[in-house]
């Protein structure tokens, strides 16, 4: 073999340990996201997720100190870090406020609800009163920018003459606790309740239908 080849395969090589090197944190994200909605989150292992990840438990801690580091970051890639994405698409968004609404609901349905995220909601909610510093942590991350960021849009369809003047910060729950039910539905009733029919993306349009009877200006 000769010297040129030689360093083209070990070339070849650097490059296929950086690219796998670079792949871990989501591979770990994504194990872990998987192993915490099936089992629960003090019920998965580290050893678990790097087994998942194909590495060794050692790599796993040399990008997250600890298990509820993991959990964080996993909230964190697939909730909290859609919200800037959404802020500009609202902001960008020139239909009425009901259709902005609609979308709302149609876009966490789409990027969370129908994925493995959604479970996250379970898994905070079932698991509050035994890691509260991860569910403070979900408030910050996903609670308050979700309510801030609905309570933006219903502001818009008063501010607009679209919807009767009400308290936006109470309307938020008419909106929120649908996705969490949704959520739980999901991940705790659906695999079960093979005779009930449930559309999520029916629920979710019907939902908002109903709550724009209230809403907006006869």
């Amino acid at each position: 073999m000769s010297n040129t080849h030689s360093l083209s395969l070990e070339h070849a090589g650097i490059h296929k340990r950086e690219r796998r090197k670079e792949a871990r944190p989501q591979e770990l994200l994504d194990a872990a996201l998987t192993l915490f909605v099936e089992k629960g989150f003090a019920a998965t292992r580290v050893e678990e997720v790097a087994t998942r990840a194909g590495v060794s438990k050692g790599t796993l801690f040399l990008y997250f100190n600890s298990k509820e580091d993991l959990f964080k970051a996993v909230i964190r890639s697939n909730l909290s870090d859609h919200f800037p994405v959404w802020n500009q698409e609202f902001t960008d968004f020139t239909g009425s406020t009901a259709e902005m609404i609609h979308y709302a609901m149609q876009s966490w349905w789409e990027r969370i609800g129908d994925t493995t995220a959604s479970g996250i909601t379970k898994l905070v909610t079932s698991e509050a009163s035994n890691f509260p510093d991860v569910v403070q942590f979900y408030e910050a991350e996903v609670m308050r920018p979700g309510h801030a960021l609905f309570k933006k849009i219903l502001q818009r369809g008063i501010d607009n003459g679209e919807f009767k003047s009400f308290d936006t910060d109470s309307a938020v729950y008419s909106l929120v606790s649908v996705i969490v039910f949704v959520s739980m539905w999901k991940h705790s009733l659906s695999p079960y309740c093979t005779a009930s029919i449930f559309h999520p993306e029916n629920f979710l349009r019907n939902h908002v239908d109903a709550l724009m009877h209230g809403w907006l200006r006869t």
